[in-house]
């Protein structure tokens, strides 16, 4: 297993950073290379599930995940179904006043393709995270502009 603990910092309140995190569907506008839909359930409730697609050109692989844990406005934990992707992730909103707010996106997750994934991962995960830091920086400019439904 591995960790992977990053935040970033945003000019909005935790409601709309909140609001904005779990708008599912509106995902892929600021986490790169990634599609997600909800396929059982409401997305805002444990046990929903959500499907995540991260590829380019139609390669790539699909995220299963189950809601775990659903504690609006703060915290929301899901469990990865997938082949490819397995664990649980973490997305955390830490109010700072009442005008900004961090988002804290953890995963826990088992590598892939086992020892190989093991012997890869050291390479691999300084562009994982370079990936998954500019997916945050730029949600931050995502939630800081979000509006519900994207056109408010």
């Amino acid at each position: 297993m591995t960790d992977l603990v990053l935040s970033v910092d945003v000019r909005a309140p935790a409601g709309t950073t909140w609001l904005a995190l779990t708008d599912w569907t509106r995902q892929g506008e600021w986490m790169l290379g990634t599609e997600v839909e909800v396929v059982e359930g409401n997305g805002r409730s444990v046990g929903s599930r959500l499907s995540a697609f991260t590829g380019v050109a139609g390669i790539g692989f699909t995220d299963t995940m189950e809601i775990t844990s659903w504690e609006p406005p703060v915290r929301c934990a899901v469990r990865h179904l997938g082949s490819v992707v397995q664990g649980t992730g973490t997305f955390q909103v830490v109010a700072k006043g009442a005008a900004r707010s961090t988002f804290v996106w953890a995963e826990h997750l088992r590598l892939p393709f086992g020892p190989l994934g093991r012997l890869g991962w050291p390479v691999v995960r300084p562009a994982f995270a370079l990936g998954v830091r500019q997916s945050l920086r730029r949600f931050a400019r995502f939630a800081e502009d979000y509006s519900v439904g994207g056109d408010e």
